[in-house]
């Protein structure tokens, strides 16, 4: 199966290259610190660990940015996410660096805010700006101890090799279970300036709403205030990734955060209004096609699915419906195999914690092969097996489901339940 999503076009937005690196003033470079093996080079050779994938990044920007960021709402938080919300409260929102490893996830350990803490002082010392300017974000295997003596060896090699084409280097450098790095980028025109937004992101397995989900960096050089950035984002993760499921776990160390360095030139964006709108557009196209990346390459996943609810009476009822569809460990299985077991999307919807008419449900399900109208008003309808396992063999699905004539309406993503991710999780710290 082929990692690579189908990206939906729109228009006044144009794909682009390069990733968190595509917007104007920001750097980037990952590389191998040895996190998982912190003893390996400590006589300053080089690692004997065949295993050599960059586990360490860093993320910066030539001038000072505006910053917004929203982060896991496990109980059981990362120390990482803890320093990374002070810090953003301390500056009011201003970031200039985003420091980031994979490899260990600095949760549930003691010393856990001070090693976090730790990096961004790293970092600062070197742009010679305040630790608290700094963000940080870690992941990996929970309750392990941190090694930070790595991270102090590497650092200056880090920072030296930031470039303005590092975005490749830095998006493997987070990468855990995930089969494919995961980056996009677009260029658009807000006041009369060519923008363009980048993002890159890491998850494969333990993600599910609520926050963020995964680790994530947005860049972009369009100048917006701290504020409409928060609420831009805010309302965009609300329909991208808090629609996102692989397997129903939240992680602990969740992070989405976006900086915005102003350099594009534009009028800095302080109230709603078109320029906004263009803006918040943009944003969500990044973070959609990153939601649909992160779904696609689940852990053990074959295939990228897609449940989009209309006819519901409000958005929030649309997005219960999608979701409770996208988590159904039954449903999941049944995509595995290709099998139209329709009954299932009608379970999983009768579950969902909303209000609607269960016979007006209408179900159809899509791919590039066809579709297959399986569900009307509550009830089945014939249909050819032979055509349902031809359009649920393809590795992009879509269940459209609708439950009446409201004006509601919207998609969750997720992925198919394979005897991969059982393998996987079976072993994941060795």
């Amino acid at each position: 199966m082929s990692k690579e999503i189908t990206k939906e076009k729109f228009e006044g937005f144009e794909y682009i290259d390069w990733g968190i690196c595509a917007p104007r003033g920001f750097k980037a470079n990952g590389l191998y610190c040895g996190i998982k093996d912190p003893h390996a080079g400590n006589d300053g050779n080089e690692s004997p660990i065949s295993n050599t994938k960059n586990d360490l990044c860093l993320v910066t920007s030539d001038r000072m940015c505006n910053a917004a960021a929203v982060f896991t709402q496990n109980k059981v938080k990362g120390a990482p996410v803890t320093v990374s919300q002070k810090n953003l409260s301390a500056t009011g929102g201003k970031a200039q660096a985003f420091i980031l490893n994979s490899k260990n996830a600095n949760t549930c350990n003691a010393d856990g805010e001070q090693k976090a803490y730790r990096m961004c002082e790293l970092v600062a010392e070197r742009m010679n700006i305040k630790p608290e300017e700094v963000l940080v974000a870690q992941t990996g295997v929970i309750g392990q101890i941190f090694p930070i003596e790595p991270v102090e060896r590497k650092i200056d090699e880090l920072f030296s090799g930031l470039s303005y084409d590092g975005n490749v280097k830095a998006a493997t450098a987070i990468m855990t279970t995930d089969t494919v790095k995961k980056e996009v980028a677009v260029e658009f025109e807000v006041g009369g300036r060519i923008c363009r937004m980048g993002a890159m992101g890491k998850g494969s397995g333990m993600i599910h709403p609520n926050m963020a989900t995964t680790l994530n960096v947005v860049t972009t050089d369009c100048a917006v205030s701290p504020e409409m950035l928060k609420k831009a984002l805010v309302e965009n993760v609300k329909i991208t990734y808090n629609c996102l499921s692989v397997d129903s776990d939240q992680s602990t160390n969740d992070t989405l955060a976006v900086m915005a360095n102003g350099l594009a030139g534009n009028d800095e964006i302080t109230t709603d209004g078109e320029a906004f709108d263009k803006f918040r557009k943009a944003l969500y196209i990044v973070m959609m096609n990153i939601t649909k990346m992160l779904a696609k390459d689940g852990e053990g996943a074959t295939k990228l699915l897609e449940c989009t609810v209309s006819g519901a009476k409000d958005l929030d009822t649309a997005i219960v419906i999608a979701k409770s569809v996208i988590c159904s460990p039954l449903f999941k299985c049944a995509m595995f195999g290709a099998d139209a077991n329709w009954g299932r999307v009608l379970c999983a919807i009768g579950y969902a914690d909303a209000e609607f008419d269960i016979d007006k449900v209408d179900v159809k399900l899509r791919s590039k092969a066809g579709e297959v109208h399986v569900c009307t008003n509550g009830a089945g309808v014939e249909f050819s097996e032979e055509t349902a396992k031809k359009v649920l063999v393809e590795d992009e699905i879509q269940i459209l489901v609708s439950v009446g004539d409201g004006d509601g309406k919207a998609t969750a993503y997720g992925c198919d339940l394979t005897y991969d991710y059982v393998k996987i999780n079976g072993d994941y710290r060795s």
